[in-house]
């Protein structure tokens, strides 16, 4: 991991993910990058194309490095190379568009955490994020203080799909010196046997050959529930999970339900796209 992308609109939400990002950075020895969105009406983003310098926009941008300056202020942020960005564009669209341009490893996005409508970047920009990201995202939901998560939940049907996702996971688990606990969630719809699912994690485990590690069968009403649930009984500090990136899948995870595990747990997650 080298360059973590941390999106920002310089509320305290985005102050927590930058103090999480900062903290994976010095461990990694990564550089972070701070994104700025402006969104500009249609008249003055075609001004802006042009050349032409408009006194509004030229007051937006002044106070957006002023804060910047503020921010690289900050005694998180020491031994940490930190470069400033601003873009005019839509929020999740330049995120995006931003990430692939730049060989982003890893964007971290701060929340609520409240219904899913009090989200960052004006509700559902966080969702899509993590719902379109080719990268992995990590949300955090307050100040986290020391993020030090030693506790990682990793939901799964542990089919071959998973498998890819998984390794990201476990690379930030090795650098962080985690136990990961993995979990199948049982629900009246997808139930498996406790043989064959205990005998699919340990088979999973073996393969990636982990050994600080838990195998749990978790039965519950629903997919999110089952995940929230065991998250919450072990208190575990970060809730790992991937996305199709769309709706209406058949699979174990679909984005839906990854939306939803986003915006109903306090506890930080860790989003993959498969």
């Amino acid at each position: 991991m080298k360059r973590i992308l941390v999106p920002t609109d310089f509320s305290i939400y985005a102050e927590n993910a930058l103090k999480a990002a900062a903290q994976l950075a010095k461990k990694h020895n990564a550089e972070i990058l701070l994104l700025h969105m402006l969104e500009l009406p249609n008249q003055m983003s075609d001004a802006i194309s042009n050349g032409k310098s408009i006194p509004e926009v030229m007051f937006f941008i002044q106070k957006a490095k002023e804060t910047f300056a503020e921010i690289f202020d900050r005694p998180y942020l020491d031994d940490i190379e930190v470069t400033e960005f601003i873009q005019f564009e839509k929020a999740f669209d330049g995120v995006l568009k931003f990430t692939q341009k730049n060989n982003v490893d890893l964007i971290v996005m701060g929340s609520h955490g409240a219904s899913g409508v009090e989200e960052i970047f004006i509700g559902s920009n966080t969702e899509k994020v993590v719902r379109l990201s080719e990268v992995p995202v990590l949300v955090i939901k307050k100040d986290e203080g020391e993020f030090d998560p030693k506790e990682i939940v990793f939901a799964s049907d542990f089919s071959k799909e998973s498998k890819a996702p998984f390794s990201k996971l476990k690379d930030l688990a090795d650098k962080l010196n985690s136990k990961i606990n993995l979990v199948t969630i049982c629900t009246p719809n997808s139930f498996k046997t406790t043989d064959t699912a205990t005998a699919t994690m340990e088979a999973f485990a073996y393969e990636f050959g982990l050994t600080n590690f838990s195998i749990t069968i978790y039965n519950d009403s629903n997919i999110e529930k089952g995940i929230l649930n065991f998250t919450n009984k072990i208190n575990a500090d970060l809730i790992g999970i991937y996305t199709h990136g769309r709706t209406g899948l058949s699979h174990f995870f679909n984005g839906s339900i990854t939306e939803d595990i986003v915006n109903h747990t306090h506890k930080p997650v860790l989003t993959f796209k498969l």
